[in-house]
């Protein structure tokens, strides 16, 4: 049977996490879309979210509407050292580092895209880094939000970072709303039948907004 082929290498989702800065000032920023990811999730599953010391975040658990029990954490330890609070949490749960999912920008990919992942580099990504270092290896699922990036800009330049830690337009708004729905229904896809199947749908999206086969 195919379930026995695929269940060793079935990849299911036990924590999810958005990468983010925890100040006021980098509420709705580009390079905090991670964060809005996980309040989006918080929203569709009802899942409530607050401050946990132990964890050096926002965190909270409960029921996905897939029926699969999830955890949510939003680092509140700045991105640099965002493995910290993702650490505490996985030796807490007991863990492994393939059920952690990182949700987070990416200036590489075109503004509104997404990608899916099993596993892969930083990319630059010092928030990924962090984790990296933390959990030990690469081997952790990611989902990349595309922010685009300035014309005529280069990797770490003062208009990237600006760019990065700027706020989207009004415009921009509109269709990153459209994402963060489409998003929501993508990660259901991975806790009922796992990252790799979610990645077909994910990867291939073109901007329509429908229910999970």
């Amino acid at each position: 049977m195919t379930e026995a082929l695929k269940q060793p290498t079935l990849v299911i989702p036990q924590l999810i996490i958005g990468l983010g800065n925890p100040e006021p000032k980098y509420d709705q920023t580009r390079h905090n879309i991670g964060f809005a990811a996980i309040d989006t999730l918080s929203r569709a599953w009802q899942i409530p979210l607050a401050e946990n010391r132990k964890f050096q975040g926002e965190f909270g658990e409960g029921i996905a509407l897939s029926g699969c029990k999830i955890r949510l954490l939003k680092p509140l330890t700045y991105m640099n050292r965002s493995g910290q609070s993702v650490q505490s949490v996985t030796n807490w749960y007991k863990l492994p580092p393939e059920s952690v999912l990182v949700i987070y920008d990416d200036l590489d990919l075109p503004l509104g895209k997404t990608r899916l992942r099993l596993s892969g580099s930083a990319g630059g990504h010092n928030g990924v880094k962090s984790l990296i270092s933390h959990l030990g290896t690469q081997n952790f699922p990611r989902l990349r939000i595309g922010i685009g990036k300035p014309k005529s800009a280069t990797n770490h330049d003062d208009s990237t970072i600006s760019y990065v830690l700027g706020r989207f337009s009004a415009a921009e708004n509109k269709l990153m709303s459209v994402v963060l729905d489409f998003l929501v229904s993508c990660v259901e896809l991975s806790l009922k039948q796992g990252v790799e199947k979610a990645m077909n749908r994910c990867n291939s999206w073109t901007g329509d907004i429908g229910e999970p086969e």
